[in-house]
């Protein structure tokens, strides 16, 4: 499977984690082949029998494949759809996403198929082939190197295929929710999490230049009193402005060292309450 260029330059070099996550799907397989499946499948696949035991599975499954076909197909998805995605996010947005849809793979095959034990990277690269379709939809797929399927179709036919495969009972050792997991929670985090991104980024451009745009310069006493009683205004939510500021600069810095999930309800309102300043200003 190879695709066409378009609206874009893809010269066959492969970014920082692409290149990683190839070597190490690679490098466990070999150890795998080598030391014996079984041990490995047990210990860092994903089980629900055993989630609470051994938790890393949730993560670890992504680099176990199950044989040659089954790596290799996920590698090449990987590295032809990677390196685009990669470029334009940056690698740490990659990864986060990469891994993200890996888990929602692991979230959505515990919730209907709570006894099915999974392995392989395929969650993660449904989620690669969502996005590479979500940005550039246009672009010619050529499945076998010879028919040319446009991508958001080709995508299109997976989801369908998947989604059918999975409530439909398929069989054939193939971690169906899981892939249909993959595909999911790739749809809310592009759907979503580029919105929230650039939501915090207004609110921190409107912290800074609230901060950091002032002029000095010599001021009459008139002036210092104006100053001193906008300090004392309070904004709708009954907060004082400078005290707004502060706030948000602590909910920023929480967010920054402990994720968006961690905020309060409270802590929440204090940044809609700024956006929507921000945006009526």
């Amino acid at each position: 499977m190879a695709y066409a260029v378009q609206r874009f330059a893809f010269g066959y070099q492969l970014t920082p984690w692409v290149k990683r996550l190839l070597i190490a799907n690679t490098v466990v397989f070999l150890v795998t082949a080598i030391v014996g499946g079984s041990f490995f499948y047990s210990w860092f696949g994903f089980s629900p029998a055993n989630a609470l035991t051994r938790p890393w599975g949730v993560v670890t499954y992504m680099f176990l494949h199950g044989d040659l076909w089954h790596l290799l197909l996920n590698m090449l998805v990987l590295f032809f759809f990677g390196p685009p995605l990669e470029g334009r996010w940056g690698s740490s947005e990659f990864l986060k996403y990469y891994l993200l849809c890996g888990l929602g793979g692991v979230a959505l095959s515990f919730v209907f198929a709570p006894q099915a034990a999974i392995i392989g990277a395929s969650a993660a690269i449904y989620g690669l082939m969502l996005a590479f379709a979500w940005y550039w939809p246009e672009t010619p797929i050529y499945v076998w190197g010879i028919f040319p399927v446009k991508a958001k179709w080709l995508v299109g036919f997976f989801f369908v295929l998947t989604f059918i495969s999975a409530f439909g009972r398929a069989g054939g050792g193939v971690a169906h929710f899981a892939h249909l997991g993959g595909l999911l929670t790739g749809v809310g985090y592009l759907k979503f999490g580029e919105r929230l991104g650039a939501r915090l980024g207004e609110i921190r451009s409107f912290r800074m230049s609230e901060r950091f745009a002032i002029v000095p310069r010599k001021v009459s006493n008139a002036e210092e009193g104006e100053k001193a009683s906008r300090g004392r205004k309070r904004t709708p939510g009954g907060w004082r402005e400078e005290d707004l500021l502060d706030e948000v600069d602590r909910i920023l810095d929480k967010i920054s060292a402990r994720g968006i999930g961690a905020l309060t309800d409270g802590e929440r309102r204090v940044l809609d309450e700024v956006s929507r300043k921000r945006r009526s200003n």
